[in-house]
């Protein structure tokens, strides 16, 4: 009898897992192939690695530039590191930036997050620590972020570009939570 009590519980939790999974969607957009579709920096792989894969193909810095590739370092509570781009330098220790999959959105991570306010502060202001806006608290993040530097597109050596065209959601209305997977799609690996 504790048998058959035991595998019905672990049947459900099975049951339970498997439903989860499934109501997770497919592909949540991660900020790699976002970055690289923003800024037409062509580098692939995780976000901790761009900084060091930049080396010798573009040219990097500790200056945002507009349309820059913000280089977040690995770290505990974000192993795999983070890419997002510069859209506007508003001071010389604030700027605005487009990302994907920083605040979880009505729950969901994977969300486009566009104009995200991001402050240095690094003791010497030189970029290598900030603070970015986080929704679920409506406010900059409680934790500062180590940044490795920026990216900038077009180097010497960076491999040509495809004529850019802007992405499909910017093409189509596109807005969070609204057809993910193509968006996804658009965007390759």
């Amino acid at each position: 009898m504790l048998h058959n009590r035991f595998l019905g519980a672990a049947l459900a939790s099975l049951m339970m897992l498997a439903g989860a999974l499934a109501a997770t969607p497919a592909a949540a957009l991660q900020c790699v192939p976002f970055a690289r579709a923003e800024s037409g920096v062509e580098i692939r792989g995780n976000a901790k690695t761009w900084w060091s894969q930049a080396a010798g193909t573009y040219e990097r810095g500790e200056e945002p530039r507009k349309g820059a590739v913000m280089a977040f370092a690995g770290t505990r509570g974000m192993p795999l590191g983070h890419v997002a781009v510069v859209k506007k330098i508003v001071s010389d220790r604030e700027i605005l930036i487009d990302h994907a999959n920083w605040s979880p959105i009505h729950g969901r991570r994977g969300q486009i997050e566009r104009n995200v306010r991001v402050l240095d502060v690094s003791d010497k202001g030189d970029w290598s620590m900030v603070r970015v806006w986080y929704a679920p608290i409506g406010d900059l993040g409680l934790r500062a972020n180590p940044v490795q530097g920026f990216i900038y597109a077009g180097g010497a050596n960076a491999p040509e570009s495809n004529s850019f065209d802007e992405p499909i959601w910017a093409k189509n209305d596109w807005r969070p939570g609204n057809d993910l997977e193509l968006v996804a799609a658009s965007l390759g690996n």
